[in-house]
């Protein structure tokens, strides 16, 4: 991985789950969404001043989000939706954004 680039695309861990549902709150009140599935997928990572993951979550009915989650230097349960992308399928690449 190049400094600053994004990893290859990984299938989802528990770990990365757990992230997922810890940005659930924060993607649902942006959204104006409450999503009934919030299954992580695949994900990718990006080392910057922190750590941005990039994850791909199934919503159910063929529907797809990608969120971009960023994690502090300040803890390790310091995580931030920094944003999110609606309207994507399972062939939807995890790119930058």
């Amino acid at each position: 991985m190049l400094l600053g680039g994004t990893s290859e695309a990984r299938p989802a861990t528990p770990e990365i789950q757990e992230i997922a549902d810890k940005v659930r709150p924060q993607l649902e009140e942006k959204t104006n969404e409450k999503y009934e599935k919030f299954e992580a997928v695949e994900y990718k990572t990006q080392v910057v001043s922190g750590l941005n993951y990039f994850i791909k979550i199934d919503v159910g009915n063929g529907c797809y989000i990608h969120v971009r989650v960023y994690r502090g230097l300040s803890g390790k349960d310091n995580f931030e939706l920094h944003g999110y992308q609606t309207n994507k399928n399972k062939d939807d690449e995890l790119i930058y954004f």
